[in-house]
């Protein structure tokens, strides 16, 4: 008797396919429709690509878009080696584990615009403890008359919030090895090098990938912790793609270039992204092929 398939199980999915769409789906087909119009009062006028070919050719989107590559990269850069290292250094089982996990947990839970005032106060020369030791040591510390301390400050800002996320990533990963391995390792006498070439790294991958997705996302559209330290200043040495994004189009209210800024903003982290996930994909395909043929 042949059974009589039952399509009921898509009611369950219906309400994830409603609030997708009132959620992203709808307010992007806005924003792309305001990308080329010319809203003018109650009257809007079709412009087709013409706030694309401005924002491409904007001076200050260009340089910002330079900063804020420069700033994903570097906080990438960091974050990776130092959040495996702290994986590498966490206790594995007992209270220690627990411990361990809490406290590296809490940069995580704190608000981003909480970070941003907390880290302002913890750079000022008179109360806080970074910008007053710097002092004390004799370096004329100021992150809003120079922009090297900027930078270095926002990076390190960074750094501290995030490099929690790929640490707790890694050692998730860590924990989920085999015993095996390790047993294996120690008969052949392996050194900790070793280990963490053959063993931890190739299984940490996924997580990595997963981690440096998610970190580049979040480091791209960076916007309250530098909003709240530094302005964007000095000058505009600290300003990224969603601060200009946001003084366009609600302090200027030029709603059709930033509606047309933001669906250029999209597509870059998407095709980044994109690009970064296919090439280590097939970078571990390549590899599992030639482990098997060899």
């Amino acid at each position: 008797m042949n059974k009589i398939e039952s399509n009921k199980g898509w009611l369950f999915v219906l309400p994830v396919f409603i609030v997708v769409a009132f959620s992203a789906v709808i307010p992007l087909m806005t924003v792309v429709n305001y990308s080329v119009q010319d809203i003018f009062g109650n009257s809007s006028y079709f412009v087709g690509t013409d706030w694309y070919r401005q924002m491409l050719n904007d001076p200050q989107l260009q340089s910002a878009l330079v900063r804020q590559f420069i700033f994903s990269f570097s906080v990438l850069a960091i974050e990776v080696p130092l959040g495996i290292l702290v994986a590498l250094m966490m206790p594995k089982k007992g209270w220690q584990a627990s411990l361990a996990l809490v406290m590296v947990s809490l940069p995580l839970l704190i608000p981003l615009n909480v970070v941003g005032t907390i880290w302002q106060v913890f750079t000022r020369t008179d109360i806080g403890l970074m910008g007053w030791g710097l002092r004390e040591l004799g370096y004329a510390y100021n992150i809003s008359r120079n922009s090297g301390d900027a930078w270095a400050t926002i990076i390190l800002m960074d750094v501290w919030h995030w490099t929690p996320l790929i640490a707790l990533l890694c050692y998730s990963g860590l924990r989920a090895i085999p015993e095996a391995y390790y047993q294996a390792a120690r008969i052949d006498q392996a050194s900790t090098w070793a280990v963490f070439r053959f063993i931890q790294l190739p299984k940490l991958v996924n997580v990595l990938v997963i981690g440096v997705l998610i970190r580049f996302m979040d480091s791209f559209m960076i916007y309250a912790e530098p909003f709240v330290l530094t302005g964007g200043g000095p000058g505009s040495s600290t300003t990224f793609l969603s601060q200009a994004l946001t003084a366009m189009a609600i302090g200027q209210f030029d709603l059709g270039p930033a509606a047309a800024f933001s669906i250029i903003y999209f597509l870059i982290i998407l095709a980044v992204s994109f690009v970064f996930y296919t090439t280590i994909m097939h970078t571990q395909k390549d590899k599992t092929t030639i482990k098997i043929g060899g």
